[in-house]
């Protein structure tokens, strides 16, 4: 069964820094195409940070140089670096996981966790 489950969000104040984590089970996140996307209240959810089964990685033009996607092969994991963060950062994360062609095409989505800029 394919799973992802977010998990470091929370509070921090603007200029600071957080580390999510995508841990994933019943499939290898370097097979799949993961993704970080975002949802604020009474906006449409948007895609953050993406990493191909290749390794390549293109990022949403708001987060272009402060937020950094990367995964542990190893440990199956993906990971979104936050930096620099601003207030208008603050949303609900959500990790998404696509499997390859050959199997569907298929999409899982994660939970969410909240992020919260505020001072």
């Amino acid at each position: 069964q394919v799973m992802v489950v977010e998990s470091g969000g929370g509070l921090v104040q603007p200029g600071g820094s957080l580390r999510l984590s995508c841990s994933a089970s019943g499939f290898t996140v370097s097979r799949y195409a993961m993704a970080w996307y975002r949802q604020a209240p009474g906006k449409e959810r948007e895609l953050v940070a993406a990493i191909s089964s290749s390794g390549s990685t293109n990022y949403g033009g708001s987060v272009k140089g402060r937020f950094t996607i990367s995964r542990d092969n190893a440990k199956n994991v993906v990971f979104l670096q936050l930096s620099s963060l601003k207030p208008e950062d603050t949303a609900v994360y959500y990790c998404h996981a696509q499997s390859p062609p050959y199997l569907g095409a298929k999409g899982y989505w994660g939970q969410g966790t909240q992020v919260t800029v505020s001072s």
